[in-house]
């Protein structure tokens, strides 16, 4: 009886909660989270590294966050999706525990990521070279190697009894036990690290550093209007530390639902505050933070925007030869504006000789005449006895500039 209700119990937790249509509109929506990811993503990591050898050591943060978009579209949503279209979840506890586990580690390393981008730029923008050395390529990527591993060994404390991993109220998704609180106090000790270190104190370095960024800013473009000094350097500063202020600010916009709604799922015992389209929509909405990276880059950078035209014929796959006025010193339509004008000089210039052989061929009188070839007057000549001569050349063969 009890095995019974047990069987019950689990095939109730892995079904979906949702009417059928809203299933299908569910898995529709995550695959196009999928699609534009994996193709705005893809691209950042290749134009990231066609230009690796000429790559800011900032910018392998960047990388780092575009691999944990990528990676994430790539190994775990497909299973997601495909769970949507079959009403319930596929695999049971193991593929549960596998979604949960690939979704907490992502998750938390791009909040760290977000976070070091934050705190990076807040060293390089308020302090500059004091903390430099801080900022090279090999302590970047041992910061990024870092992060890997502590999401890693955070997330799989559940799989040896701190935490669980289980579906969510919606039937369709699973994630940390939240409820876990009030089952042990490990469960509750970690349900409070996740939420107070990995979660809380990102947050708030990621709002203090972009606070501090932007008033320094600010108060530098200020001076230097005052004396009225034009940099181009204090432009190029501020697009940086916008395009930079937009990534933060998205991934916080995106996950602070899902977060508030699990925040709230611990301590509201209430079945009314755990309706299954209360975690649905939190959880697409966080999905999102997959999706706009790419185009903040394209719009803001412009070295990624001009690395991504000169690309964009390669991909297609069309030739070279349609497209050589993205890779060509020249564009076409110059080159053939030029080769215009280049004939109509022409034409003026032999018009200009033929009326300039009718008129040597005027005769003069006297000393004007050596060997019986017409002479030509030089401009600004102040001789008495007469203007200056030419030698015996040919009347074609007078120089243009007389």
């Amino acid at each position: 009886m009890l095995d019974s209700c047990d069987d019950n119990h689990t095939i109730s937790a892995f079904t979906s909660k949702l009417t059928p249509a809203a299933d299908i509109c569910v898995g529709l929506v995550i695959l196009s989270v999928v699609l534009v990811s994996v193709l705005g993503n893809g691209l950042v990591l290749l134009v990231c590294y066609r230009r690796r050898k000429k790559m800011a050591s900032s910018e392998l943060l960047c990388v780092n966050l575009a691999v944990v978009d990528f990676l994430s579209c790539i190994c775990l949503y497909p299973l997601s999706i495909l769970s949507s279209f079959n009403h319930a979840w596929l695999g049971d506890h193991t593929t549960c525990v596998y979604y949960g586990l690939g979704c907490y580690i992502f998750g938390l390393c791009g909040m760290f990521t977000i976070a070091a981008i934050s705190v990076a730029r807040y060293l390089k923008t308020c302090y500059g070279v004091a903390y430099a050395v801080w900022l090279e390529r090999a302590n970047i990527g041992i910061a990024c190697v870092a992060m890997w591993f502590v999401a890693t060994v955070w997330s799989s404390l559940p799989l040896i009894g701190w935490g669980e991993y289980v579906p969510e109220p919606y039937g369709l998704s699973c994630t940390v036990a939240w409820r876990g609180y009030y089952t042990s106090t490990k469960d509750a000790i970690y349900v409070i690290c996740s939420f107070a270190i990995f979660t809380l104190i990102p947050v708030v370095l990621i709002a203090v550093s972009q606070y501090k960024i932007l008033y320094n800013m600010s108060r530098f473009s200020d001076l230097l209007s005052a004396r009225g000094i034009q940099n181009n350097l204090r432009h190029a500063e501020r697009r940086l530390s916008m395009m930079f202020f937009c990534i933060s600010l998205g991934f916080v916009i995106a996950w602070a639902p899902y977060a508030i709604v699990s925040f709230l799922y611990i301590f509201k015992k209430e079945h009314r505050y755990m309706a299954p389209a209360g975690f649905v929509f939190p959880a697409l909405f966080a999905k999102s933070s997959h999706v706009y990276n790419p185009f903040i880059y394209f719009y803001f950078n412009k070295t990624f925007k001009q690395e991504l035209l000169i690309l964009w014929p390669k991909l297609k796959g069309t030739r070279v030869g349609a497209h050589m006025d993205l890779l060509a010193p020249y564009p076409i339509h110059i080159q053939l504006q030029e080769r215009d004008c280049i004939q109509k000089r022409r034409l003026a210039l032999s018009q200009d000789r033929t009326r300039s052989k009718n008129v040597v061929k005027t005769p003069l009188s006297g000393s004007n005449r050596v060997r019986g070839r017409p002479g030509l007057v030089a401009w600004g000549s102040t001789s008495r006895n007469g203007p200056i001569f030419l030698d015996n050349k040919p009347a074609n063969d007078l120089p243009d500039s007389i």
